[in-house]
């Protein structure tokens, strides 16, 4: 496969310390690269941004517009697959541009008259540019839908149903998500389907912390003052979120929420701010999980047992990526919640005493 990269590419490889290709990076190439249509699923971590993008790249024409279109559910994941591409199809003549819902449709019309090969965006707002013949589906070879599990909700499937409607019969499909749980009724013909949820990613270790319902805030507020920690904590309803903030703001905890109702630009400051490591814990909801990648993240905190292993999973995938150590920890308040987990991860119970984690 490296061989196959542009020289450019080989260098910047070389220059970032790339050693070797994960699985998922590895066994989609050729499929993509050959125009075939591909279901990618692969855990949370794997790369599968990279994976997509390297074969993608090499088949548009330099200077001929809107050629590839990658859909994702959420601004947060479509900015970072915007920043990735941006530095893989700069250096080979490429321009992408972001499309985003929330951001100014004037402005991202403007960008659409610089002739961009790479169209990156949230389906209501290229569906929106397509309705006004902005984007030309026409002119489109390939469609990338990233997390097509989320894509396909009841919330975007609307919009990505139309959106494929618009496109011509010979063009790609290309499908990747960390989960296979979706209905395949939705998917086109002639799939090459690589999944590898079973390798194991034994980086991450999974733990739980045995707490009483009441006590949960006073141990979130003792997390916050850990010397060295950072956690991503997600909380299963968004009044438990809103309430644990305004407490644990009172008491001058190092936290801040990262709420849906938030914009754009404020959540990009929260999470650089977050990821210089300036606040302690972030506290989110799953509507923020697709979208995050946060560079050696230590640590994911669940408030509470997630409500299915989807969900788990996707929040355990943004620790330990790429190979990295990374730690999930869940607080549990009932034995039934305990038994619940077990389905989801082999767990092992750990205590906090005197600023320390201690295996129980």
């Amino acid at each position: 496969m490296y061989n196959k990269l542009p020289q450019i590419w080989q260098d910047q490889l070389n220059q970032l310390h790339f050693t070797s290709f994960t699985p998922i990076q590895e066994e989609v190439f050729e499929p993509i690269s050959s125009g075939k249509n591909v279901l990618g699923i692969s855990p949370t971590g794997t790369g599968k941004t990279l994976a997509y993008l390297l074969p993608s790249l090499l088949k548009p024409t330099p200077k001929k517009a809107q050629q590839l279109l990658i859909l994702a559910p959420n601004t947060e994941l479509a900015g970072q697959i915007f920043e990735v591409c941006k530095t893989w199809a700069e250096p080979i003549g490429l321009t992408p541009q972001l499309f985003l819902s929330g951001s100014s449709q004037k402005r991202q019309i403007e960008r659409l008259k610089k002739d961009p090969e790479i169209l990156i965006g949230t389906p209501g707002r290229i569906f929106e540019l397509i309705k006004l013949k902005k984007v030309k589906m026409l002119s489109i070879n390939s469609i990338i839908l990233d997390e097509f599990d989320e894509l396909f909700s009841d919330s975007q499937y609307q919009f990505v149903a139309k959106i494929l409607h618009y496109v011509p019969k010979d063009h790609q499909l290309v499908y990747m998500s960390a989960t296979a749980k979706f209905d395949r009724d939705k998917l086109a013909n002639d799939l090459v389907t690589i999944d590898l949820t079973r390798e194991p990613l034994d980086n991450i270790k999974h733990y739980y912390m045995m707490v009483d319902k009441r006590e949960r805030l006073e141990l979130l507020r003792k997390f916050s003052n850990l010397p060295d920690f950072r956690a991503l904590t997600f909380f299963n309803s968004l009044s438990d979120l809103g309430a644990a903030e305004e407490r644990l703001s009172y008491n001058q905890a190092n936290v801040i929420s990262l709420a849906s109702d938030v914009n754009v630009k404020f959540r990009k400051v929260i999470i650089e701010r977050f990821k210089e490591h300036q606040i302690t814990l972030l506290l989110a909801t799953d509507l923020v999980a697709r979208g995050m990648d946060i560079d050696n993240l230590e640590c994911i905190l669940n408030f509470d047992v997630p409500r299915d292993k989807e969900t788990y999973t996707h929040r355990s995938g943004r620790t330990g990526r790429m190979g990295k150590k990374g730690a999930v920890i869940t607080l549990v308040t009932h034995p039934s919640d305990l038994k619940t987990l077990k389905k989801y991860a082999t767990v092992s119970e750990i205590s906090l005493k005197n600023q320390e984690f201690y295996i129980v």
